[in-house]
């Protein structure tokens, strides 16, 4: 894993063009009795965040049929949102909400897990090919205890400049989604057709990260390869992405305002201390209420690792320039 800054092709960056860094994935197992791999490029000791998220795993494209797919016990989480997105198969989604729901491409499930909820996720049956991104934002202060709650939601696409557009989340290219959030956000999924140049207008007190599914994609003038993460950084109220092939490429946009809260992450739970953890891990271990239960998945929830023997130290992102 590293970060790589971009430049232009003379070393220096036009005037008006976005800084950008390049956040490599690094392999991680998905856990559950059949792991899958994933590739991450949040949370990484370059940058814990961008805006509210902090979590970004690109997985995919994977054959079930050789990989297992995916199964995912239940399992617990606190003061995070999570956002689904598929590019192809179809993920089944149970928490203890009592939502029972189904994960397909082009449209957003997000879950939200304040105090705390549980949930399970598998693949289907119907899936031959999964593939798709998984991520996470973090709540701020003031809401990090709020409600289970659980929305979901299709948004219709835009075309321009070569583009396709489906914004999930926040507002692009004139769409915006009511899904509600509570900082700041932007998701979007942006197809290039081959060799396609777009320039979106966007919010300069965001900062953005473009994660690349597939396709050379350039971000202003840095180039962002496959599975890797090109940062911007706030200040510039455009963003130019290009894409530098012959064949269709695909990227996910994500953006917010700076989250300037630190945050202690640790497996499934976002607190603000070692002690938000611990304890819930404890009430997750003693089967509290806290989380509630899911019905109907055919097997046992997953047990929290041990917790470290050191203290979990909060996480955040570095000074900006």
């Amino acid at each position: 894993m590293e970060l790589r800054c971009g430049a232009a092709v003379d070393g220096e960056r036009p005037a008006g063009a976005a800084r950008v860094d390049v956040l490599t994935p690094r392999d991680v197992p998905l856990g559950g009795p059949r792991a899958m791999t994933v590739r991450r490029t949040l949370p990484q000791r370059a940058r814990t965040l961008i805006g509210a998220w902090c979590f970004a795993d690109h997985y995919g494209p994977d054959d079930v049929s050789a990989t297992g797919g995916m199964d995912v016990a239940p399992h617990p989480h606190t003061g995070l949102q999570t956002v689904s997105w598929l590019f192809s198969g179809e993920i089944e989604h149970r928490d203890s909400l009592g939502s029972h729901a189904y994960v397909r491409p082009g449209e957003l499930n997000l879950m939200t897990g304040g105090y705390g909820i549980c949930h399970s996720e598998v693949s289907t049956p119907r899936t031959t090919i999964l593939h798709g991104v998984q991520l996470w934002v973090a709540l701020p202060e003031e809401h990090r205890n709020t409600e289970r709650d659980f929305q979901h939601y299709a948004p219709e696409s835009v075309r321009i400049d070569g583009g396709e557009i489906r914004v999930f989340l926040g507002s692009l290219a004139g769409r915006a989604s009511p899904v509600r959030t509570f900082t700041p956000l932007l998701g979007a999924e942006i197809v290039l057709q081959p060799r396609a140049a777009l320039t979106l207008a966007v919010d300069p007190g965001f900062e953005h990260g473009l994660l690349v599914d597939q396709g050379e994609v350039r971000l202003a003038d840095t180039l962002v390869g496959r599975a890797e993460l090109g940062y911007a950084h706030p200040g510039v109220d455009t963003l130019t992405v290009t894409n530098e092939s012959d064949a269709v490429a695909r990227t996910v946009l994500l953006g917010g305002t700076p989250f300037e809260e630190e945050i202690v992450m640790w497996w499934n739970f976002i607190g603000r201390s070692h002690e938000d953890i611990a304890k819930a891990r404890d009430d997750w271990q003693n089967s509290s209420d806290r989380f509630g239960a899911v019905e109907g998945y055919p097997g046992d929830r997953l047990p929290a690792p041990a917790l470290p023997n050191a203290v979990i130290t909060p996480r955040r992102n570095p000074p900006r320039d």
